[in-house]
């Protein structure tokens, strides 16, 4: 079980670091070659660029999903339609997107958090990804449904390609051509054309069994309903990350300043790294889990999980470390602005205190989701961040200031795990009452 895990899991945790990465670089280069400000700005775009991807996902999760259900029915034709409704589904909703938030963006950034001083950068930034927002939805679109029908290494080469393209060009555009930080979304967008277009090759080889061709993309209501249906859960789950970065540096605006939202996007970024390693294991267990639950193997069942939680533990911990015994270097990699590492480095240690149970909480939700059951696996996603992270956001910061910010982000990551071991002990028990009835 754990060599399959390892399998399965690998290209999924470099697919993921590598798109993590991705945004790291930008941070990266806009942080040195900008200025302290310019990382506040781009910090106030992070819950426009949660919204994009809520988008992204409501269609390209759900499409994913629906072909690899229709791929294990033989049913080819309702396969190739899905595809073909996927390209057109994303083009319509990635422009209504562009237009909407580009008539209103000035009042969206202020909203975020902004001031004079930062929302001039977040519009640099803003302008360019939203006009390449068609791209981005099509590109992670694609990539979805080349994953689900049997390419996990083709899809990962892809997020692959795109980060190694940005770390290319970021440099040219920001300090050679002189283009500041919105050379660092030019080059994000351009990445992002260069890997569609080898997926629009891909697509369109007539060998292959899902390809392009004639037919497949007028939009049929059932595939258009039930792809929407499906990415229903992973786009709420995007749309409360958007909310609570609005809460978080509307908090830190006020009790903190520009450059306490500038220190949240970089204690940001680096947290996230640690995160999506984790989803990239639970990427790898899904797929087994949910064979042998299927297959009535549930020692298998259990096996793979405690593998894969030996494994997010080991990963959050090494995060754990970071943030507890090298904080200030850790943060030093994004900007050498001596009042913004110090804040970054304190908020570091505070949002890592629960963090090696962290990984505990998040293969747990993601367990339930492998087993098909959805409403507890959504149950648990939204208890960290509704039930728990929002009341906190919206109460610590008036007693504590800036501390009640940050310390409400640990606090929901110790009640969530609290109430996922629960949960996880309850359905535990209720396996091995079956398994005896059995017996």
């Amino acid at each position: 079980i754990g060599k399959l895990l390892m399998q399965y899991a690998i290209p999924a945790i470099i697919a993921m670091t590598a798109s993590s990465l991705y945004n790291m670089v930008d941070s990266i280069f806009i942080g040195h070659g900008v200025g302290a400000m310019a990382i506040s700005g781009l910090a106030l775009t992070f819950p426009l660029m949660n919204l994009a991807a809520a988008f992204g996902s409501l269609v390209g999760v759900g499409a994913a999903t629906l072909v690899s259900v229709k791929l294990g029915q033989k049913d080819y034709d309702t396969a190739q339609r899905v595809l073909g409704n996927v390209l057109v589904l994303n083009i319509i909703i990635g422009l209504a997107f562009t237009v909407l938030t580009l008539i209103f963006l000035d009042p969206i950034l202020y909203f975020f958090g902004g001031s004079e001083a930062t929302v001039g950068y977040a519009r640099d930034y803003m302008v360019v990804i939203l006009w390449g927002n068609v791209i981005t939805h099509l590109y992670l679109g694609l990539n979805a449904v080349l994953r689900s029908a049997g390419h996990p290494q083709k899809a990962m080469y892809a997020t692959i390609a795109t980060v190694v393209i940005n770390t290319i060009l970021d440099p040219i555009f920001i300090y050679g051509f002189g283009w500041g930080i919105q050379g660092a979304a030019i080059a994000t967008i351009t990445a992002q054309v260069i890997a569609l277009l080898w997926q629009f090759k891909l697509f369109s080889n007539k060998d292959e069994l899902l390809h392009f061709h004639k037919g497949i993309f007028r939009l049929k209501k059932k595939i258009v309903f039930d792809s929407l249906a499906i990415g229903m859960a992973p786009f709420l789950m995007n749309l409360a990350a958007c909310f609570i970065v609005i809460l978080i540096n509307k908090g830190l605006k006020q009790h903190g300043g520009d450059l306490a939202i500038g220190a949240f996007g970089i204690v940001n970024r680096l947290v996230f790294l640690f995160v999506m390693i984790v989803m990239g294991l639970n990427q790898g267990m899904q797929p087994i889990a949910g064979y042998n639950f299927g297959a009535k193997q549930y020692p298998r069942v259990t096996q793979v999980l405690k593998i894969t939680i030996y494994a997010a533990t080991i990963v959050t911990t090494i995060g754990f470390l970071m943030g507890m015994f090298i904080p200030q270097l850790a943060v030093s990699i994004f900007t050498t602005h001596e009042e913004l590492v110090n804040i970054s480095a304190k908020g570091l240690r505070i949002v890592v205190m629960f963090f090696p149970i962290v990984g505990f909480q998040m293969v747990t939700s993601n367990f339930f989701q492998s087993i098909g059951m959805a409403s507890k696996a959504i149950f648990l996603s939204i208890s960290r961040q509704v039930l728990v992270l929002i009341p906190c956001l919206l109460i610590l910061p008036r007693f504590y200031g800036q501390l009640g910010v940050w310390i409400s982000m640990p606090i929901s990551d110790l009640i969530a795990s609290l109430i996922a071991g629960g949960m996880l002990w309850w359905q535990f028990r209720q396996f091995s009452l079956s398994a005896d009835k059995t017996h």
